[in-house]
C-alpha cells in the first residue's frame, strides 16, 4: 500500500507541473526574468501548492497516526546551518541556469531530450556524490568538541 500511495502521490504532482506548464522551462525563466518579459505564472501556482500543502498539513496534525505507516515522520530539526544555505544557492543557480529543477526534470525523461537526461545525469551524480563525500565532511566540522582548534580541517576556501 505505501508503494501504490506514493506512486499516486508523484502521479498527482507530475499531472500537477504538465497542467500548470511548469515542465517548460522557459517558462520557469520567463518568471525569473523580472526586467524582461516577465511571467507570472509560477508565483500562482506556489501559491495554490502552499494553500493545498498548508491544508493537507493542518489535517495530517490532527490525525493520531498516519494512514500507511507506523508513525508519522515530523522534521526535528529547524535550524538554518551553512549545509543548507550552500544547497539552497546551488540550487538556485541551477535552477535560474537551466530553468528546472528536480521534479520537472524527472516528468520531462519521459521524453528522453539529451540536455534533460543530462541534467537528470548530473543531479543524480550530485546526489551521490553528497551522500558519499558532503556528509562526512560537514561531519568533520560540526561534530568537533567545543573548544578544539579545527584550523586543521580544509575550508571550502582552500581549494
Amino acid at each position: 500500500m505505501p508503494v501504490l500511495a506514493s506512486f499516486l502521490c508523484g502521479l498527482i504532482f507530475g499531472a500537477g507541473l504538465l497542467i500548470s506548464g511548469m515542465t517548460d522551462p522557459l517558462k520557469v525563466l520567463g518568471f525569473l526574468d523580472l526586467f524582461g518579459a516577465w511571467d507570472a505564472t509560477l508565483a500562482f501556482v506556489m501559491a495554490g501548492a502552499v494553500a493545498v500543502s498548508a491544508i493537507g498539513f493542518a489535517i495530517a496534525r490532527r490525525c493520531t497516526a498516519p494512514a500507511f505507516s507506523a508513525r508519522f515522520l515530523w522534521p526535528d530539526r529547524n535550524d538554518i546551518d551553512a549545509p543548507l544555505v550552500g544547497g539552497a544557492i546551488l540550487f538556485g543557480i541551477g535552477w535560474g541556469l537551466a530553468g528546472i529543477c528536480p521534479g520537472p526534470a524527472l516528468v520531462n525523461l519521459a521524453g528522453l531530450s539529451l540536455p534533460i537526461v543530462v541534467f537528470v545525469v548530473a543531479m543524480l551524480a550530485g546526489m551521490i556524490g553528497q551522500n558519499l563525500f558532503g556528509k562526512n565532511l560537514w561531519r568533520r566540522r560540526t561534530m568537533a568538541p567545543r573548544g578544539v582548534e579545527t584550523a586543521s580541517l580544509p575550508s571550502r576556501a582552500d581549494g
